[in-house]
């Protein structure tokens, strides 16, 4: 702003001020008559009179009111966004928690069944088991009583050397030891 400039525009803001003090007041009122010509006038010569840079600094002022807001509407998209991609995130988190669970409860579900299963087998294993030596038991049993029986059978009379056998009347046990 050059001094001219702020002159002219000094002097017409006093100009100003000089109609209006200067100016008839109505009766019984603080309201004054001015000559609206005239001051129509010098506001017109003040308004021309303002700097450059004046309304530039407007131009900017308003620019940067526009940037603002568009800064804000970026601010808020770029929340929105990280809102979203947090939420996803606790989704991811709870989904993965979820597939944990499940897989845990499957696992414990699974050793239950191995354990089930295991158990039925020795189960059947003992049941076969014991009918096996069930069996076993009673051929043990068998075998002691043949043996027995066995030993028990009384030794036949052995040939008397001093006679000599008759020959057609031998219906002994044919021992291969006499050959």
């Amino acid at each position: 702003m050059s001094d001219e400039q702020a002159y002219d525009l000094e002097t017409l803001l006093l100009q100003l001020r000089e109609i209006i003090e200067s100016a008839r007041t109505m009766p019984m009122s603080a309201s004054v008559l001015v000559n609206r010509d005239e001051t129509l006038e010098i506001v017109e010569d003040a308004l021309r009179a303002l700097p450059e840079e004046l309304r530039h600094a407007r131009w900017l002022l308003k620019e940067r009111e526009e940037y603002l807001a568009q800064a804000r509407r970026d601010a808020e998209d770029i929340v929105e966004a990280a809102r979203v991609q947090a939420e996803r995130m606790v989704e991811r988190t709870e989904v993965a928690r979820e597939a944990r669970r499940v897989a845990q409860q499957v696992v414990s579900h699974a050793e239950a069944d191995s354990r089930r299963l295991r158990h039925e087998a020795e189960d059947y294993i003992d049941q076969k088991l014991a009918a096996f030596e069930v069996v076993l038991d009673r051929t043990m049993q068998t075998v002691q009583r043949g043996r027995e029986q066995l030993q028990a059978v009384a030794p036949l009379p052995g040939p008397d050397l001093s006679e000599e056998p008759a020959a057609s009347d031998d219906l002994g046990v044919f021992d291969q030891d006499d050959l």
